[in-house]
C-alpha cells in the first residue's frame, strides 16, 4: 500500500484544526490499510520530505504556508503528488481580493468590496455600514468584524498592536440571508448545506469547530432554482481559480430581495476543514461517501503539476 505523509499543524492561526483535520484524516487512511507518517510541519518540511520520500502527500494544513501555494511549491519541486489544489489555484483562492476578481469575470457574484489598509478602518467608515472587514489572506474567520448598521464609531479592533491578521483588510458591504456551502469533489458539486450557527450572529471560529456549534440542515431547504444555481455557480468558481480535488465555495443567500432573492459568492476554500464538525464530510456522506472512501479517493487522485 502506499506511503502517505499527512501534513498538518504548520504556524498558521489555523494549526489547531489542522492537527484535527490531520488526525482523522490519518486514523482514516490507517484504517483503510495505507501506511501513514504523521508530520507536524515546520520550517524543515523540505528537508523531513526528501528523507521520508513518501508516495502521496496528503494536504491536511489550513491557513498561510499550507493554503497559499508554499507548500504546493515545496511538494512540486519535490516531485511528491499531493492532495488538494496546486501552487496557482492556491495562491490565488488565499488572496481573497484577487480570487474575487478570476470569480466575478467568470459570472459568479460576489459583494463589492475594497482593499483598505487596517489603520485607516479606524479613522472612518471605508464603506456604508453594514459592511465586513476581513483580512486578505487568512481563513476559519480569523480577524473577521462585522460593522452593523447602527455602529456609529468605525471599528477600533483592527487597529490594535497585537493585530497578528496583516495590515491589509478587504472591506465588503454585509450581505444579509442565509449561510449556504456547496463542495466540488472532482469535479461534480455536492449537495447544498444550510448552515445555521447556534449562538453566534455569523458562521464564526466557534460556530464552525465547537461541538454543537452549527445546525447542518442537509440538504438546504431553499428554492429548487436557487439550489440548482447555487451548485453551478460552486462548480463554476472551482474551474474559474483553477482548483483540484476538493473544494468549497460559500454563498449567501438573502431571500428579501426580490422574486429569487441575491445570491453571492463569499469565497472558495481550496482546504476545507475536515474535523469531525466539518462541512465536506458532512455533504460526502449525504452523497454516499464515508470519511475513509472521502479521504482515500483524494489520495488516489492526488498527482504533481496540479
Amino acid at each position: 500500500m502506499k506511503h502517505v505523509a499527512v501534513l498538518m499543524g504548520g504556524w498558521s492561526a489555523e494549526r489547531p484544526v489542522s492537527l484535527n483535520s490531520g488526525r482523522g484524516c490519518a486514523d482514516a487512511l490507517e484504517a483503510r490499510g495505507y501506511r501513514v507518517t504523521r508530520v507536524d510541519v515546520s520550517r524543515d518540511i523540505a528537508d523531513v520530505l526528501a528523507k521520508l520520500k513518501p508516495d502521496v502527500a496528503f494536504n491536511a494544513l489550513h491557513g498561510r504556508v499550507g493554503e497559499d501555494g508554499a507548500i504546493q511549491g515545496v511538494l512540486e519541486i519535490l516531485r511528491i503528488p499531493y492532495t488538494h489544489s496546486g501552487v496557482l489555484a492556491s495562491a490565488i483562492a488565499m488572496q481573497k481580493d484577487l480570487a474575487k476578481i478570476l470569480l466575478a469575470a467568470a459570472g459568479v457574484p460576489v459583494a463589492h468590496g475594497i482593499v483598505i489598509d487596517r489603520h485607516e478602518a479606524t479613522l472612518r467608515h471605508v464603506l456604508p455600514p453594514p459592511y465586513v472587514l476581513k483580512p486578505v489572506a487568512e481563513g476559519s474567520s480569523f480577524g473577521v468584524v462585522i460593522v452593523k448598521a447602527d455602529r456609529a464609531d468605525p471599528p477600533q479592533e483592527v487597529g490594535r498592536e497585537d493585530w497578528p491578521y496583516g495590515d491589509k483588510l478587504l472591506a465588503e458591504r454585509y450581505v444579509a440571508g442565509k449561510e449556504l456551502t456547496c463542495a466540488v469533489i472532482g469535479d461534480r458539486p455536492t449537495d447544498i448545506i444550510d448552515i445555521q450557527p447556534v449562538s453566534e450572529a455569523f458562521y464564526g471560529y466557534d460556530a464552525k469547530y465547537a461541538k454543537g456549534g452549527s445546525i447542518h440542515v442537509l440538504p438546504a431547504k431553499i428554492k429548487p432554482k436557487i439550489y440548482h444555481e447555487v451548485q453551478q455557480l460552486a462548480l463554476k468558481a472551482h474551474r474559474a481559480l483553477g482548483c483540484r480535488g476538493v473544494s468549497r465555495a460559500d454563498f449567501r443567500w438573502d431571500e428579501s430581495k426580490g422574486e429569487d432573492g441575491e445570491l453571492v459568492c463569499l469565497e472558495v476554500n481550496t482546504q476545507p476543514g475536515m474535523t469531525e464538525t466539518s462541512l465536506v464530510p458532512d455533504m460526502a456522506a449525504y452523497a454516499g461517501l464515508s470519511f475513509g472512501e472521502l479521504v482515500e479517493w483524494m489520495v488516489e487522485d492526488a498527482s504533481c503539476d496540479r
